[in-house]
């Protein structure tokens, strides 16, 4: 495969690693979609590679140990593969783990909603196996203001695990808009002295209701709105915000995108689970590599929808894409690396969607 110096070359002008780094990384992004988990062991048999297997697997359980990877970098050419510098986004924060044996992985991660899917850019691995702190919530949140300063924001979504006194404070002081959903037993002040819990405020909608509640109450002590929703099972979603309420709902529920991302880079992608990597250095790694994977896929995905449609199906009455532009690029990088015929007539494509890996110098200007 002659091309994958054309991938190597773009990878070294994104990461300015050393020619042996790229190498490796470019060989073993190649043997990741082929085998779309990431175990090693999968990796190191489905790489391009002409030494033996177990020198493969041996070298990338080296490349994940010791070498140093630059985060904020990567988070850099993530953002400026999907976003331009005068954007307002929305920004989801949340967990997501799995046990492996006794050990237990616990990812807290900060993402960008894009088009029904989510843009992974900062995360932390947690040494233990509950929720987060306000300090934690705060420090990752930090993370995205130094890059990318907090005026890009249009709201912080997270649901319910994250909201506390702390972070709502932090974040009405440093002026940033927030959707938070919150617990249905929180006491809310809606008077002088007067306090009623979250859940009765909105306990009159019926299935499919939402409704802004009609005045500034107090949460935490801070004056804020509320805007509660019920769905087909009669479950509430109440959602708090220091910004105007009418749009509360649809803003907070953006927050599912960083679901789909999850799904993506586990059981609907590159199957995240199956690592047995267990230290916290190693996994913060082994992301970086799986969000450039996935950020590769779903920018091959749009760049072919433009030149062929994604098929639709109906669904319950309801008109939907066959697949996400995720899966969409997936498939087709996976296919020109994998057919033997790819090299006599699909060069040029192959070229197309190397190239879907470098940012538009445009975006990163300013107004």
């Amino acid at each position: 495969m002659n091309e994958i110096s054309e991938l190597k070359l773009i990878l070294k002008q994104q990461l300015n690693w050393h020619k042996s780094r790229i190498d490796f990384f470019a060989q073993a992004l190649v043997g990741l979609f082929i085998c779309r988990t990431i175990n090693f062991r999968e990796i190191a048999v489905s790489m391009p590679s002409e030494t033996e297997i177990d020198s493969r697997y041996k070298r990338i359980y080296r490349f994940f140990s010791g070498y140093t990877f630059d985060f904020t970098s990567i988070a850099r050419w993530l953002f400026y593969l999907f976003f331009t510098n005068n954007e307002k986004l929305y920004i989801s924060i949340d967990r997501t783990n799995w046990f492996f044996g006794k050990a237990k992985i616990n990812i807290f991660m900060l993402s960008v909603c894009y088009e029904g899917i989510a843009i992974p850019l900062f995360w932390t691995l947690l040494n233990k196996a509950g929720n987060t702190t306000a300090k934690e919530q705060i420090a990752l949140i930090s993370r995205f203001i130094n890059l990318f300063g907090k005026e890009r924001i249009q709201g912080v979504l997270a649901d319910r695990e994250f909201t506390n006194k702390t972070l709502i404070g932090w974040l009405i002081e440093e002026n940033i808009p927030f959707y938070l959903r919150i617990k249905g037993n929180m006491d809310i002040c809606i008077r002088r002295k007067k306090f009623k819990t979250s859940a009765q405020l909105f306990s009159h909608l019926q299935p499919f209701q939402q409704q802004v509640f009609g005045m500034r109450v107090h949460l935490f002590g801070q004056p804020l709105y509320l805007a509660g929703s019920k769905n087909s099972r009669e479950e509430l979603l109440i959602v708090v915000t220091n910004q105007h309420p009418k749009n509360a709902i649809a803003c907070y529920l953006r927050r599912w995108e960083i679901e789909s991302l999850f799904q993506s880079l586990k059981g609907r992608g590159f199957r995240f689970e199956e690592t047995h990597v267990t230290q916290i250095i190693r996994i913060e790694k082994i992301i970086a590599f799986l969000a450039i994977a996935f950020a590769w896929a779903h920018k091959v995905g749009e760049w072919r929808a433009i030149r062929k449609a994604i098929p639709i199906k109906k669904i319950r009455k309801q008109k939907r894409p066959q697949y996400s532009f995720f899966r969409y690029g997936l498939d087709l990088i996976r296919d020109l690396i994998t057919r033997p015929n790819y090299k006599n007539n699909k060069i040029k494509e192959f070229r197309h969607i190397i190239n879907q890996l470098i940012p538009d110098p445009a975006w990163r200007t300013t107004a």
